[in-house]
């Protein structure tokens, strides 16, 4: 019985295996417009893309940004236009000029790639414009903009893939990020689901820990600092002067280990999702994403909630 169990398995895992690889035959034809190309995941696939033969409409938040990837990608099929998801006409305006480079072909991909991670740290040390500032960008940016752009991807039957993040399976920390990203995976579940009749696939990449904007240990650092300064004298007696500075060591050892510098794990993930005649629900990328945060999402909320408790510092108010 075992040894039909073993076949059965390995037949269903060749053909998933042939199934997976099976790709387009061509791309030149098909216009993808990714968002946040300023520089990090965004600008790297949009250069990747462009190489690759694609009609790249890459959407940066600065002119500077957007002069800087024309000029890397001369000589291939990239348009750049400027746009910041949180302000509606700007999205609007970023989907009229869509519609104009698409024709009535429609949009084959749209990459949800924007974001930000600033400010992380303990919930109490936020306020709301910090929960506000970060979703605006990864979740309300993301979902006003595939929206504007929902009817020019059902005319070409294409593809949405939204960039998430292994912290929106394990809420790791508090600030915005952990929720924003917990809500794009909600949001990529329905879409999937809405779209599935008319032909547009939807698909969500979950990186790991990688070396962008976004993991800037200074950056972090000085976020967090403010937060500090800001807080009432009483909060801030109850976590004690030692918190701050363990709370920002621990955070640069887990930037320094985790951190892979190779962002290409994640263009490739979305450049399958794009090129795959049947792509994946899920991309995980990074070592961390596979060893770590992926199986730790699946362990029972009080295991989790422990193994957290003993890494974080703790607070002088907490009775040790």
């Amino acid at each position: 019985m075992w040894l039909y169990l073993a076949l059965l398995a390995l037949v269903w895992a060749l053909g998933w295996l042939l199934r997976d690889r099976r790709t387009l035959p061509t791309v030149s034809d098909k216009h993808v417009f990714i968002t946040g190309c300023d520089s990090g995941f965004g600008n790297l696939l949009a250069r990747r893309l462009a190489r690759s033969g694609y009609r790249v409409l890459a959407a940066c938040l600065t002119p500077q940004g957007a002069e800087s990837l024309r000029g890397a990608c001369a000589g291939t099929q990239l348009s750049t236009t400027l746009l910041d998801v949180t302000q509606p006409d700007s999205v609007r305006r970023a989907a009229e000029w869509v519609r104009s480079q698409v024709g009535e072909k429609g949009l084959f991909g749209l990459v949800n790639n924007a974001g930000v991670a600033s400010p992380m740290g303990p919930t109490e040390w936020m306020d709301m414009e910090d929960f506000r500032r970060v979703m605006a960008v990864n979740a309300f940016g993301a979902i006003e903009v595939t929206l504007a752009l929902l009817p020019l991807l059902k005319r070409a039957r294409g593809r949405v893939v939204n960039t998430s993040s292994v912290l929106g399976r394990v809420s790791a920390n508090g600030g915005g990020y952990c929720p924003s990203k917990f809500c794009i995976e909600a949001f990529s579940d329905s879409l999937r689901r809405d779209m599935w009749h008319f032909g547009v696939k939807v698909s969500v990449v979950e990186p790991g820990f990688f070396k962008t904007n976004a993991t800037d240990a200074s950056a972090l650092e000085a976020s967090l600092r403010q937060r500090w300064e800001r807080l009432e004298p009483a909060t801030r007696s109850s976590y004690g002067e030692h918190f701050l500075p363990q709370y920002l060591r621990l955070q640069r050892r887990l930037l320094a280990l985790l951190c892979d510098p190779d962002l290409a794990k994640v263009s490739r993930c979305v450049e399958h999702a794009l090129r795959a005649r049947h792509p994946r629900s899920r991309y995980s990328a990074g070592w961390d994403a596979k060893l770590l945060w992926l199986p730790a999402s699946y362990l029972p909320a009080v295991l989790l909630d422990l193994a957290l408790a003993l890494i974080l510092p703790r607070p002088a108010a907490s009775g040790s």
